[in-house]
């Protein structure tokens, strides 16, 4: 079975900086993402809220382009990273180990922790 490699948030970082076109996918609820987000753009897919959106996930997020799974910890988005490479056959998936807590802290101290 595929399972989603592991990226840093100073990798992640290092990579948008030089413009690499990734999409961030996002799976906390919306009350923590009013608590700290990234000032990227993200994909906005609450793992609660599942039903309204799973039926549409290939239009969702694009096949082809690199997708980094986020939340606060890096457990949920190990999680739906590992779902979107086994179930959807989605193949260039990265999660962010530590998740937004680790981006707080190694990448962008703006960021608030939680």
């Amino acid at each position: 079975m595929p399972s989603p490699a592991s990226i840093s948030a100073t990798e992640l970082k290092r990579r948008l900086d030089a413009g690499e076109a990734l999409q961030l996918v996002d799976v906390r609820e919306a009350m923590e993402l009013d608590l700290a987000r990234l000032q990227q753009p993200v994909i906005h897919l609450p793992l609660s809220q599942s039903e309204t959106w799973i039926e549409q996930i290939s239009s969702l997020i694009n096949r082809d382009q690199p997708v980094v799974v986020l939340c606060h910890a890096g457990i949920r988005s190990w999680q739906f990273a590992s779902w979107l490479m086994e179930a959807q056959g989605y193949e260039q998936v990265l999660n962010l180990q530590g998740g937004i807590d680790a981006w707080s802290v190694s990448a962008d101290p703006m960021v608030p922790r939680y």
